[in-house]
């Protein structure tokens, strides 16, 4: 349960970090968890854990990281389109 838990947490971060952007987030509903995982993984070693935590996922650096995650990969996937 812990497990489901994490990656519902997960997706719902990288959905977030998507309208925050205002960027469609590669990989549906997949890319929402994959981008919320690294984010989460990402705002953590960079900001620490703080805030509030939902299933071990401090939901504060997780967003962060989540839209600097998604931020990077809109750019490279523009990029890589212009060519």
């Amino acid at each position: 349960m812990g497990f489901l838990l994490y990656l519902i947490v997960g997706g719902l971060i990288g959905w977030l970090a998507g309208l925050i952007l205002g960027k469609d987030v590669p990989g549906g509903i997949i890319g929402n968890i994959i981008f919320g995982i690294i984010g989460a993984w990402l705002g953590g070693e960079l900001l620490g854990d703080f805030g509030p935590q939902v299933a071990d996922i401090a939901i504060v650096p997780a967003l962060i990281g989540a839209i600097i995650v998604v931020f990077v990969v809109s750019l490279i996937l523009k990029s890589m389109r212009k060519k």
